[in-house]
């Protein structure tokens, strides 16, 4: 009988610069490979970037010039779970989406996040705000088919 993987839960604060979200994609990659199915794992990786690449581009750093990087790994009968979470010092005006024209540099990220992710949304507190983004479970079919693909 095959028990899959454990709940597991990690932190790292990577820095609030241009290098922070390629730590972040790289230790998460890391973490995560081998115990989830690889569709979920290039997806997390994709918002993960989206996400500290949008803190560092539109907030403020935590104090000590950090953004600080989370992800929980629940087991369910239907597989893997994972909840992402970005906290940054804040900003004026909150992420939102955007409407980007075709020719546009920019503007799809939080696109690409409600794309891949089943949800994702902003918290604030006193220290700043924290974004996160909810991963359920990979259907079957669609893991088979990056697989063989």
């Amino acid at each position: 009988m095959s028990t899959g993987p454990a709940e597991r839960s990690w932190c790292v604060v990577v820095p609030h610069d241009a290098t922070g979200a390629r730590l972040a994609r790289h230790r998460l990659a890391d973490e995560l490979t081998g115990v989830v199915p690889p569709v979920l794992v290039a997806d997390l990786v994709a918002v993960l970037a989206e996400l500290v690449g949008n803190a560092v581009r539109h907030a403020d750093a935590l104090p000590g010039g950090v953004v600080r990087v989370a992800w929980r790994l629940r087991p369910t009968e239907q597989g893997p779970s994972v909840e992402l979470r970005v906290t940054d010092g804040g900003s004026g005006a909150g992420p939102c989406m955007r409407t980007a024209a075709p020719d546009a540099a920019d503007g799809r990220g939080l696109h690409i996040v409600a794309g891949l992710a089943s949800g994702w949304g902003v918290e604030r507190d006193g220290l700043g705000q924290s974004v996160w983004a909810r991963f359920d479970p990979v259907p079957v079919q669609r893991a088979d088919l990056v697989a063989a693909g």
